[in-house]
């Protein structure tokens, strides 16, 4: 079988870091590989699949049917096999293996086009909260992972360099660094999170009713993980007349919910929403720009 990567992938990659097409050569020399060394029966590739692997739905050599997942480095898939491994399967999908190639990952099958999305929006929030509230624990002794600290950092000097080839962000970017700084001031916990929690990322299992994929886990305050659920279906917020409004009460419903701190979600909400918003303008996707810095606005 050809293992052609979506265009999704290739366009999300090109976006990211110039490294790229050398990965994206080598990869289906690597996921053939993968599929002879674990004896894998193929179906077919996930499409329009992700925005940083390749997701393969194979079969095991016993029948069971599991999901192949190829990443470049730079998505630190190590890090994902040592969060899913803690996790256990704990309201996240399970590995089915442990580590036997760098950057290749035998998972769980879920039933990968039905996510909690497909859910009417209250309904959504509710279940991806329930989820996520799962993966909350402390992290491993000597954890391989990122901190809230470090992750925010790097991605701070990135706002403040485009803040100054770009005058129109600088308003808001000092607001979101004046947000980061005083929420680093004093973290109320560190568990380990997602990293990239939202809708999407929860899909539809046998195990369990939902489960959570695709984490690209940090060690931080919960708040920072709940953010990222806050702007779900952001287009359908910017699109209402009451959308800020909309924005806020959810913003209040989500913290009560878990037991979060409201201002400190708010404040992280809106760090994340610029943060998302700058790197969509400078990758040249200036509609999402438009949209997220709009909702980081209103927060």
């Amino acid at each position: 079988m050809v293992f052609e990567p979506p265009k999704r992938l290739v366009r999300a990659l090109g976006e990211t870091a110039p490294d790229g097409d050398d990965w994206l050569e080598k990869l289906p020399r690597a996921a053939q590989q993968a599929v002879a060394l674990r004896e894998l029966t193929v179906e077919r590739v996930q499409v329009p699949g992700g925005r940083s692997s390749l997701v393969v739905l194979v079969r095991t050599a016993d029948g069971t049917p599991a999901v192949l997942k190829l990443a470049p480095g730079r998505a630190r898939p190590e890090a994902e096999r040592a969060a899913l491994a803690h996790w256990a399967g704990r309201g996240a999908v399970q590995l089915l293996e442990p580590c036997r190639t760098e950057g290749v990952l035998l998972l769980e099958r879920l039933h990968p086009d039905v996510s909690v999305r497909s859910l009417p929006e209250a309904k959504a929030l509710l279940e991806a909260a329930g989820t996520l509230r799962r993966l909350w624990v402390e992290p491993p002794a000597g954890f391989p992972f990122e901190t809230v600290a470090e992750r925010t950092g790097r991605q701070a000097e990135a706002m403040r360099a485009r803040a100054r080839v770009d005058p129109e962000v600088a308003p808001l970017v000092d607001v979101a660094l004046a947000a980061r700084a005083e929420l680093l001031a004093a973290p109320p916990e560190h568990r380990l999170l997602h990293g990239t929690f939202r809708q999407s990322k929860v899909l539809a299992g046998e195990r369990m009713p939902w489960l959570a994929v695709g984490p690209d886990p940090v060690v931080g305050e919960c708040a920072f993980d709940l953010a990222r659920l806050v702007r779900d279906r952001v287009e359908d917020l910017i699109a209402q007349p009451s959308g800020a409004a909309t924005t806020r009460r959810r913003v209040k419903r989500l913290a009560e919910s878990l037991d979060v701190d409201q201002e400190r979600l708010r404040g992280w909400t809106l760090f994340r929403a610029v943060e998302s918003g700058v790197r969509a303008g400078r990758v040249g996707r200036p509609r999402d720009a438009e949209l997220l810095l709009e909702f980081a606005g209103w927060l």
